[in-house]
C-alpha cells in the first residue's frame, strides 16, 4: 500500500501555502479549524500509449524542363507501405527531425493543364474576350499620356509630339508587348510537368500522454506546398483513473499529473494485460486499459505501445467548525493540494493584508 503520513502542522502548512497563492483568500481556516478527518485513499492511474506511422500519397507537379526522368520503365514504383524509411527515422523518444525522399520510379510527364501544352497563355489586358487557343496579336491601346491625340498640348497654345507614343497615339500593351500571349505561369512555358511522388517527414518524437478515453495526437507540422508522400509518427494515448470512493469527487486530470509509484512499465509491439500474482483487483484493471485501446487510423499502424500502471497517494482531509465543514485533498508525492469544496474564505473585498496583521 502506498500512503503517506502527515502531522497537523504539515497539513496546516501545505494548505495555507496553497491559499496564498490565491487572490483575496484568507488564511484563517486554514491556522484555526479543526482537523476532523484524515482518510487515505490512492489512486491507480493506468496508461496506454501507441506510438503509430501514418502515410499517404499526395501528388506534386512542377515544370519540365526536357531532363531525363526516373519512371516506370525503371522499375516498379514501391506503394505508400513498400518504402523501407528506417533509416531516416531516429530511434523512439529523440527530438525533432525532418527527411524528405523521392519515391523511386514514380516520375512521369502530364501535359499542362494551364495553358494545355501550349507553354502560353492568353494576355488577360488586350485578349481576355478570346477563346482558349485564339487570340490577336498587335493589339494596341491609347497612349495615356497623350489620351490618343499623339500630341501634348502646352499652356501657349502650341503643341509637341508625344514622347511615349512618338505621335501614333497607341502604345503596344503593356502585359504581353502586343503579341497576344503570355508565358504560363505553372509550366514555366515548357508545355508540361513532371508529375513525382516525395515522402516527406516532420514530427517531434516524444511519448504524449492524453485525457481518459481520447485520442491524443503527436504534435507535428508539415512544411512546403509540394509534398507528394507524407510520413506521419504519432502517439495515441488512453489513460483511466480507478479511485476509491473517498477520491472519486476530484477530476481525473488531477491524478494525470501527480507523482506516484508506478507498478508496472512494459513495451512491447502491442502489449497485453500486466498479470500481479498478488492482485486479482489490478490484472482486471490492467486489462480494462488495454482493452480500452485507442482505434488505430486505416492509413496507419502501430510501431510500439507503452502501458504502464501507478498508484498515486491521496489524503482527504476534513476540517470543520460548528456546523460547517470543507474537505480538501493532498496529492502525490509532489503534495499537490486540491480543494474539492468550496473554501470558506474566498471574498474578503481586498482586506486580506490587514485581515492577516489583525490575526482575523
Amino acid at each position: 500500500m502506498c500512503r503517506q503520513v502527515f502531522d497537523e502542522v504539515e497539513i496546516r502548512e501545505l494548505l495555507i501555502d496553497h491559499v496564498g497563492h490565491r487572490c483575496c483568500w484568507g488564511s484563517r481556516p486554514a491556522r484555526t479549524w479543526k482537523i476532523q478527518m484524515v482518510e487515505d485513499c490512492n489512486v491507480y492511474v493506468g496508461t496506454l500509449d501507441s506510438f503509430i506511422e501514418e502515410r499517404e500519397i499526395i501528388k506534386e507537379r512542377v515544370p519540365y524542363d526536357g531532363s531525363k526522368i526516373d519512371g516506370k520503365d525503371s522499375g516498379p514504383v514501391l506503394g505508400v507501405w513498400e518504402l523501407d524509411l528506417r533509416s531516416q527515422f531516429p530511434v523512439l523518444f529523440v527530438p525533432e527531425k525532418e527527411t524528405r525522399i523521392k519515391v523511386p520510379h514514380s516520375e512521369a510527364i502530364e501535359k499542362c493543364p494551364g495553358c494545355d501544352g501550349r507553354g502560353n497563355t492568353l494576355c488577360p489586358t488586350c485578349n481576355a474576350d478570346q477563346e482558349p487557343g485564339y487570340y490577336k496579336a498587335n493589339q494596341m491601346t491609347p497612349c495615356a499620356s497623350c489620351h490618343g491625340r499623339g500630341l501634348i498640348a502646352h499652356r501657349d497654345g502650341s503643341d509637341t509630339i508625344c514622347k511615349q507614343c512618338n505621335g501614333e497615339g497607341k502604345i503596344p500593351c503593356a502585359t504581353c508587348s502586343s503579341s497576344g500571349l503570355i508565358k504560363c505561369n505553372i509550366c514555366q512555358s515548357h508545355g508540361s510537368l513532371l508529375a513525382r511522388n516525395i515522402a516527406i517527414i516532420k514530427c517531434l518524437y516524444r511519448w504524449l500522454l492524453g485525457v481518459d478515453g481520447e485520442v491524443c495526437w503527436w504534435k507535428m507540422r508539415l512544411g512546403g506546398g509540394w509534398i507528394k508522400e507524407s510520413s506521419l509518427r504519432k502517439t495515441l494515448s488512453t489513460r483511466k483513473v480507478s479511485a476509491t470512493k473517498g477520491a472519486g469527487s476530484a477530476p481525473d486530470e488531477v491524478f494525470h499529473r501527480a507523482n506516484g509509484v508506478q507498478l508496472c512499465n512494459m513495451q512491447a509491439h502491442q502489449c497485453t494485460p500486466a498479470f500481479f500474482a498478488d492482485s486479482y483487483f489490478l490484472n482486471m484493471f490492467s486489462s480494462e486499459v488495454i482493452a480500452d485501446r485507442a482505434p488505430v487510423p486505416p492509413t496507419a499502424r502501430v510501431i510500439c505501445e507503452r502501458h504502464t500502471i501507478s498508484v498515486v497517494p491521496v489524503t482527504r482531509i476534513t476540517m470543520s467548525q460548528s456546523n460547517h465543514f470543507f474537505s480538501f485533498y493532498i496529492i502525490g508525492f509532489s503534495r499537490e493540494v486540491y480543494l474539492k469544496d468550496r473554501y470558506p474564505a474566498q471574498l474578503c473585498w481586498g482586506l486580506c493584508p490587514c485581515l492577516e496583521w489583525l490575526n482575523m
